[in-house]
C-alpha cells in the first residue's frame, strides 16, 4: 500500500491535507498535453498525482508523469501552488481531502507517449485556444491559466 492508503486506514474518510504535483507538458508546437481522466470520469486534466513519503514535489511530478504517460521529464519550472478552500475534493468512495497542488511546466520530455488506462481514458496535445471548450478539472484549468499568463508567451518566443 502507498502512503495515502496507509493514512486512510487510520483516519477513514475524514478530511486530510495531501500534497501533489502536476506537470504542464508543452510540445515543440506550443500544444499542452492533457489526459482524459477516469476520475472525475471524462474530465480533462494534467498528468500528476499525490506525493509519497520521502519524495520532493519535483520527484512526485516526474514519477507521476512517467507512470501516467511513459514520458520522462528533464528540467521542471515552477508555475503555481494551488491550495485553499477551492482545493477540496470528495471522491466517489467518500474520502475527503484538501490538496496542495504544485504545478510545474516542461518542454523537456523524452520517451514515447502511452496512456495508462487505469488512470486515463485518453491523452492528447491541445492548442491553448481549444482548452476553453473542454470539460476540465477546475484546479488544473486555473494552473494552466496561470501558466499561460506568466510563462507561455516567453516560452514560445524562445
Amino acid at each position: 500500500m502507498g502512503y495515502v492508503e496507509d493514512l486512510r486506514a487510520i483516519v477513514g474518510h475524514r478530511p486530510v491535507i495531501l500534497v501533489g504535483s502536476v506537470v504542464i507538458v508543452v510540445d515543440e508546437a506550443g500544444k499542452i498535453l492533457l489526459q482524459q481522466r477516469t476520475v472525475p470520469h471524462g474530465s480533462w486534466g494534467l498528468p500528476g498525482g499525490l506525493m509519497e513519503l520521502g519524495e520532493s514535489v519535483e520527484d512526485t511530478a516526474r514519477r507521476e508523469l512517467y507512470e501516467e504517460t511513459n514520458l520522462q521529464a528533464g528540467k521542471l519550472e515552477l508555475v503555481h501552488i494551488h491550495s485553499g478552500a477551492s482545493s477540496f475534493v470528495k471522491v466517489p468512495n467518500g474520502d475527503e481531502f484538501f490538496v496542495v497542488a504544485v504545478a510545474f511546466y516542461t518542454t523537456d520530455v523524452h520517451g514515447e507517449l502511452k496512456v495508462d488506462h487505469s488512470e486515463a481514458l485518453d491523452m492528447k496535445y491541445y492548442e491553448p485556444s481549444e482548452l476553453t471548450s473542454l470539460k476540465m478539472v477546475g484546479s488544473h484549468r486555473e494552473m494552466i491559466r496561470v501558466f499561460m499568463e506568466k510563462h507561455y508567451d516567453n516560452l514560445i518566443k524562445e
